[in-house]
């Protein structure tokens, strides 16, 4: 995109929010990069220079815009869609992999070298993993500054920097400000106070239109109780980190997901993020998928009356294949009871004193020795549940953002008890393939027998590949057709 000139300078002259985070606008006579809606009158194309990542513009010498704050753009969402070895280093470093376990582990989770991750970055995105991972880095230490009164001097340590030093230059050279006139910008003329210790609000970006309906109906209507819960108009989970837990409540806004975390580890921040916008997709592009599935005169209708429908993903891989097990051929409610079960056995309890939260979900190497007969399933079932927590604990199915999805597609089916919706569904859910496709679901046959679409999973399928590379969203507009309590926000 970044390459295409004048489809950029278009894109800029019509503010279109559509394109924030896939490319940045650098003007070269202010040395200022911004997102292409900026509000402000745009430069003249001769000065404009156009780069694929806010690392590159930074690489390049420019500071970002005060004004649209380029920094906070929506990812792009190329790196969903796409699952080459590019995409999936992306994914690794907004997850903080480098930060935690620097370039070496990066290269180690792709089985590349470090040069060979260098070069491949620096081509597509003009910047290598450390630049991407220090623009990221900044974001996390512009949050901490605003919304925390941690000491300045916790803020280097807990966004990743190794040095005071590195951390004030590294702020003054992106933003222009030193941290402490961020931290004076924030906090207004009047002296207001950025929120009391120990809690983080922050508003989470993303592409118009979204219709939350069905992303905030289902993880409501599936909440496990102790781990999560809808209280207050706000989804609220448990979240298992790097460095400790956290608790996080994301409402939906009309132009922003309104986030509150509460972490044990400041941290923790820039993966608790991560994991959060991954829940929600919130790095989809709406237009782009609506636009293909509009094309189909049967679906059409359903995307025109609610567009902008986003897929609930997970926080944790590992926990929705575990989820995934015990809701086979069972109901949501059964499958919330059998999962509550397992919670309170063997899930790590915390404390939530702004409302009912009361345990972690176990870990798979929690689950890989519990005693199959105290598990209310059928025998076949409990096999398959051990079978699959002992190939996550010992690492023998890899669920991660990096992994390949075919790959885990392969592994998946070659365990005992899963078949092609078990499967599909952790495609589409745990690893956010954006083309999972479950022809045989009921939901689904339900839905397409009664639009006039084939209800037979090979005519489905046939009919579905016009619908590539969206069709784990078709999914979620036939799954919107039915009454069930997943496609509505409770009240």
């Amino acid at each position: 995109m970044h390459t295409d000139t004048e489809r950029c300078v278009r894109a800029v002259r019509s503010k279109d929010a559509r394109f924030d985070g896939v490319f940045f606008t650098a003007v070269r006579t202010t040395r200022i990069y911004c997102r292409p809606s900026c509000p402000v009158v745009p430069p003249k194309p001769e000065n404009m220079e156009f780069h694929p990542s806010a690392a590159s513009c930074q690489r390049a010498g420019f500071r970002a815009c005060k004004r649209c704050r380029p920094d906070t753009s929506p990812g792009s969402p190329q790196w969903n869609v796409r699952a080459d070895a590019v995409a999936r280093a992306m994914r690794l470093i907004q997850d903080g992999v480098v930060d935690r376990e620097g370039v070496p582990g990066l290269a180690r989770r792709l089985g590349w070298s470090t040069r060979q991750i260098e070069r491949q970055l620096l081509a597509e995105l003009g910047a290598g993993p450390l630049a991407l991972a220090r623009a990221q880095r900044a974001q996390t230490a512009r949050v901490l500054i605003e919304t925390t009164p941690m000491p300045l001097g916790e803020v280097a340590f807990a966004a990743g920097f190794s040095s005071i030093r590195t951390f004030n230059e590294t702020v003054r050279e992106v933003f222009a400000l030193t941290p402490g006139e961020l931290r004076a910008r924030a906090t207004g003329p009047a002296g207001r106070r950025p929120p009391a210790p120990g809690a983080i609000t922050l508003r989470l970006p993303f592409r118009t239109p979204l219709e939350p309906s069905n992303l905030f109906g289902h993880l409501a209507a599936t909440a496990v109780p102790g781990v999560e819960e809808w209280r207050d108009g706000a989804y609220r989970r448990t979240l298992n980190l790097p460095y400790g837990h956290g608790v996080v409540a994301l409402a939906p806004r009309a132009d922003h997901i309104a986030c509150r975390l509460s972490l044990t580890d400041p941290r923790d921040l820039t993966h608790a993020i991560s994991r959060c916008r991954r829940l929600l997709d919130l790095d989809a592009d709406p237009v782009a998928v609506d636009e293909r599935l509009r094309a189909d005169p049967l679906l059409a209708p359903l995307v025109d009356a609610a567009p902008g429908r986003r897929v609930p993903g997970s926080v944790d891989p590992a926990e929705f294949a575990v989820r995934a097990v015990l809701g086979q051929q069972v109901s949501t409610a059964a499958a919330r009871t059998h999962a509550a079960r397992l919670v309170a056995a063997h899930g790590t309890p915390v404390e939530d004193p702004e409302g009912g939260l009361t345990h972690l979900f176990p870990e798979p190497g929690a689950l890989a020795a519990l005693d199959p007969e105290t598990l209310a399933l059928p025998r076949s079932r409990r096999t398959t549940l051990l079978t699959l927590v002992r190939a996550l604990a010992d690492g023998t199915l890899p669920l991660g953002p990096a992994d390949d999805r075919e790959e885990a597609r392969a592994r998946l089916l070659a365990l005992p008890g899963f078949g092609p919706w078990t499967t599909e569904i952790i495609a589409m859910r745990a690893l956010g393939d954006p083309d999972a496709f479950l022809p045989g679901d009921l939901g689904v046959r339900r839905a397409a027998e009664g639009l006039g679409l084939p209800a037979t999973p090979a005519a489905l399928t046939a009919r579905a590949a016009h619908w590539r590379p969206w069709r784990t969203y078709a999914v979620q507009y036939l799954w919107a057709t039915d009454t069930h309590p997943i496609n509505h926000l409770p009240s």
